[in-house]
C-alpha cells in the first residue's frame, strides 16, 4: 500500500493552484510555447544545424537568436513554427531567446553530444539504487553533463512533445535518481571527450520491445497487424478518444451500463444483504471458479482494516491491477474510481478521511464484454489487501454479441505495441542527437526468436525517424540471472542474448557484454558502473573514432575435429585470458550428431581455445555460456571484458515460433 502526507498533499493542492494562476496569464499574454526538451541547461547537438520549434499564434512571427545568431519563422495555420540555427561546435553556457508577442528566454544552454538512454528497468534503475558511485563533489561542480528524465506516458499516435520533464544541472541529488547506466556512460564519455554531454533518460520497467517501436514498423509483422491495424485505421490519440468518450459516456450508460440489480438495489453500500454472495478468489477470472458462460456484471466485496503504516497519510493507494473489463471501485459505500478497458491499470487514491482503524468495506463491480471477466491473474500489481478470498454475485448479464460497447482508450505501456514510442519517443525525434544506448530484453526472453527481427527492425526504424541512418546505437546484453544449471539446458535467456548479438550485423552498433556482472538472485544488478564503462568503450570506438579495444574476445572461426573443437578468436577482442588460477576454462558444452550436449573442458592455446569432453568423441557443436546464468566466467582479454556467448549450432530452441499474441492477457 502507498501512501501520500498531508503535507505533500497540501503541496501539490497550492502547487495545482498556483499553477492554474501561472496558467491562466499565460494564455492571455503568451502565445508562444515549445516542446517541455526545450529549457534552461540543455544541451544542443554540436555539428548540426540547432533546429528551435513550437506552437504561437498563427501568423504569428517568430525570432530566435543565440548570441550574434538569429533565426526568423512565422507560425502555420496549426499554429506551428520552426526554424534552424548554424550548426555549433561544443562549448557554452549560452543563452537562447525566442520572441514573438511575448519573450521567452533559456539560460545556461550548452553544445555538445546528446544521447537518449531507453529501455526496461535496468536502465531505468536510479543511481541511488546501486553500489557504485563516485562522488567528486569538484568535478560534479563544474561538469558540463546535463540530466533530462522523460516523464512517461503512452498514446496510439505519435505526440510532439514529452509528458514532462526538464533539464537538470549534475549535483549529487540529480545524480541520485538519474538512470544508474545512463550516468556512468555519460560520466565516461565527458571526461574523455572533455565536452558537454546531455542524457535523455526515456525508459520503463517491465517493459517489451514492441512497446517501444513504431506504430508504421509493427505492421511489417503479421503477429501485430490485428493489433495496430485498427489504430492506424482509426487515427485517433487518447485524448482525441477520451473526448468522444467522455461525450458520448452519459447516454450510453444510463441505456446500457450503468444498469442491473447491483445498480438498482445499490449493492455497494456497507449495509447491503450478503445471504446470496459467495466467496472467490482474487487474482483470477470468474469462469475458473464455477460461473461460467456469464458476460456483464459480477460484484465483488471485501473487508480489510486500516493498513500498517497509514499514520501521517491523507490518502491510500489501492492497486487493483487490471480488471476485464470496466469496473466501478467504492469505499465504504462512496466511489472512488472506475475505468473502461481490461489492459488498463486501476490505481485509485482512497481518502483517509472515509476510512475506519476496523471493518472497511471494498466493493468492485467488474463488467465483462466477452470472453473471461474479472481480475487479472497477475497479482504483481495489487496492492496486498486487494488479494485473497472475496465475496461475489452475479448481477446485470449481457448478450455479448449485442450488448453495444463504446470505443475507448485499452492500453498497457508495459506490452501495448507501440504506445511508448509514440509518446515518448516520437517526440524526441526532432532533436538531434549523437546516438542511442538501450537496455531492454528480458520482458520479450519467452519469444527470444522473434526479437530476432523486432530488435534489428526497431533500430532502423528509430535511425529513420531522427533521419540519420548511421546513427550510433549501444546496446547491453543481459546480464546472468537465477541459479546456475546442475547439466547443460536449454534457456531463452541465452536465446534472447543471441538475438541481440544478431544485431551487430547492423552498421554502427555496439553491444556490452554484462553475462560476468549479474546477480543469481536479482534481476537488477546493482553494478552499473560497468555497464555504463563498457557502454562508453563501444560509445569512444563506434560514435567517436577512437582506436579502443571495447569488447573481449569474440569467436571467429571454429573447427571440428575428432575429440576435440578448436575455436579461433578475434584479434579486435584482444587476446584471451583466463581469470582461473589454475588456469581452467568454464562455461563450454559440446555435442555430437545426437544432439545432447556435455560439460566440456577447455584450455587456451594463444588464440585459440581447445574445448573437448570424454562423452563426445566427434563434436558437432560447441556452445559458451548458454544458460539463463552459466555460473564461473573467466574467459575475458587483458583489458577485463568478457568473450561473447555464443552457440554454432542453429538448432531449433525453446522460443522457436513463439510470436506476440494479441488475444492474449498483457501485463
Amino acid at each position: 500500500m502507498k501512501f501520500k502526507s498531508g503535507t505533500e498533499h497540501r503541496f501539490f493542492i497550492r502547487l495545482f493552484c498556483l499553477s492554474l494562476i501561472v496558467f491562466s496569464s499565460t494564455v492571455l499574454r503568451a502565445a508562444i510555447k515549445l516542446p517541455h526538451l526545450f529549457g534552461d541547461h540543455m544541451v544542443l547537438q554540436r555539428n548540426r544545424p540547432l533546429t528551435i520549434w513550437g506552437w504561437a499564434d498563427s501568423g504569428e512571427r517568430i525570432e530566435v537568436r543565440l548570441g550574434s545568431v538569429s533565426a526568423t519563422a512565422f507560425a502555420n495555420s496549426d499554429g506551428k513554427w520552426s526554424c534552424s540555427l548554424p550548426s555549433m561546435d561544443a562549448g557554452g553556457p549560452f543563452t537562447i531567446r525566442i520572441k514573438g508577442e511575448n519573450e521567452i528566454s533559456f539560460e545556461d544552454v550548452m553544445i555538445g553530444d546528446v544521447w537518449v538512454a531507453s529501455g526496461q528497468s535496468n536502465m531505468q534503475w536510479q543511481v541511488r539504487q546501486t553500489s557504485y558511485v563516485e562522488l567528486d563533489s569538484q568535478w560534479i561542480l563544474d561538469s558540463p553533463l546535463r540530466l533530462f528524465t522523460v516523464q512517461i506516458s503512452s498514446d496510439y499516435m505519435p505526440q510532439d512533445d514529452v509528458q514532462g520533464g526538464n533539464w537538470q544541472r549534475l549535483s549529487q541529488e540529480s545524480i541520485a535518481d538519474f538512470s544508474a547506466v545512463a550516468y556512468h556512460f555519460a560520466r565516461h564519455i565527458q571526461r574523455n571527450q572533455n565536452i558537454p554531454i546531455g542524457i535523455i533518460s526515456s525508459s520503463l520497467g517491465a517493459t517489451s520491445i514492441e512497446t517501444w517501436m513504431s506504430n508504421q514498423s509493427l505492421s511489417e509483422f503479421d503477429q501485430f497487424i490485428p493489433e495496430i491495424q485498427p489504430i492506424i485505421d482509426r487515427g485517433k490519440s487518447f485524448a482525441e478518444i477520451n473526448a468522444e468518450f467522455d461525450a458520448a459516456k452519459p447516454a450510453w450508460e444510463k441505456r446500457k451500463y450503468l444498469t442491473g440489480p447491483g445498480i438498482d438495489q445499490k449493492w455497494f453500500l456497507p449495509e447491503t444483504d450478503l445471504s446470496q454472495w459467495r466467496e472467490i478468489d482474487v487474482p483470477g477470472f470468474w469462469e475458473d471458479q464455477g460461473l461460467e458462460d456469464h458476460d456483464g456484471a459480477v460484484w465483488y466485496r471485501k473487508e480489510f482494516d486500516m493498513p500498517p503504516g497509514a499514520e501521517g497519510h491523507d490518502s491510500l493507494l489501492l492497486q487493483l491491477s487490471q480488471i476485464d473489463d470496466y469496473d466501478i471501485t467504492w469505499v465504504n459505500g462512496k466511489k472512488i474510481g472506475e475505468t473502461y478497458g481490461r489492459h488498463n491499470h486501476r490505481n485509485y487514491w482512497m481518502p483517509k478521511r472515509m476510512l475506519k482503524d476496523k471493518g472497511n468495506v471494498l466493493v468492485v463491480r467488474a463488467f465483462d464484454i466477452g470472453g473471461k471477466g474479472g481480475f487479472s491473474t497477475n497479482a504483481f500489481w495489487m496492492s496486498e489487501l486487494v488479494r485473497g478470498r472475496w465475496k461475489m454475485r452475479p448481477g446485470l448479464e449481457i448478450d455479448s454479441d449485442q450488448f453495444q460497447t463504446q470505443p475507448t482508450v485499452n492500453t498497457t505501456p508495459f506490452s501495448s505495441p507501440g504506445v511508448l514510442f509514440n509518446a515518448n519517443i516520437a517526440p524526441l525525434t526532432r532533436f538531434p542527437v549523437k546516438g542511442v544506448i538501450w537496455y531492454q530484453g528480458e520482458s520479450n526472453a519467452e519469444r527470444a526468436e522473434e526479437y530476432r527481427d523486432l530488435f534489428t527492425t526497431m533500430i532502423k526504424d528509430w535511425r529513420n525517424h531522427w533521419q540519420d541512418s548511421l546513427m550510433p546505437f549501444l546496446f547491453v546484453q543481459l546480464a546472468n540471472y537465477q541459479a546456475e544449471n546442475t547439466q547443460p539446458e536449454p534457456s531463452d535467456w541465452a536465446e534472447l542474448r543471441e538475438a541481440q548479438t544478431l544485431a551487430l550485423k547492423l552498421p554502427a552498433t555496439g553491444m556490452a557484454v554484462t553475462i560476468d556482472i549479474g546477480e543469481a538472485g536479482d534481476i537488477h544488478p546493482k553494478n552499473k558502473h560497468d555497464v555504463g564503462l563498457r557502454l562508453s568503450l563501444a560509445a569512444e570506438n563506434i560514435a567517436y573514432g577512437e582506436t579502443v579495444i571495447w569488447h573481449g574476445p569474440r569467436k571467429e572461426q571454429v573447427q571440428f575435429l575428432p575429440n576435440e573443437v578448436l575455436i579461433t578468436y578475434d584479434s579486435a577482442g584482444g587476446i584471451p585470458i583466463t581469470t582461473d588460477k589454475f588456469g581452467y576454462v568454464h562455461g563450454f558444452e559440446v555435442a555430437g550428431a545426437d544432439r545432447k550436449f556435455y560439460w566440456a573442458k577447455a584450455e587456451i592455446q594463444g588464440r585459440q581455445v581447445r574445448v573437448f569432453a570424454d562423452q563426445v568423441a566427434e563434436p558437432v557443436a560447441v556452445r559458451y555460456a548458454w544458460s539463463d546464468n552459466p555460473g564461473t566466467i573467466d574467459l575475458y582479454n587483458r583489458q577485463g571484458l568478457p568473450a561473447l556467448p555464443f552457440r554454432t549450432d542453429q538448432w531449433p530452441g525453446i522460443t522457436s515460433g513463439r510470436v506476440f499474441d494479441h488475444q492474449a492477457a498483457r501485463f
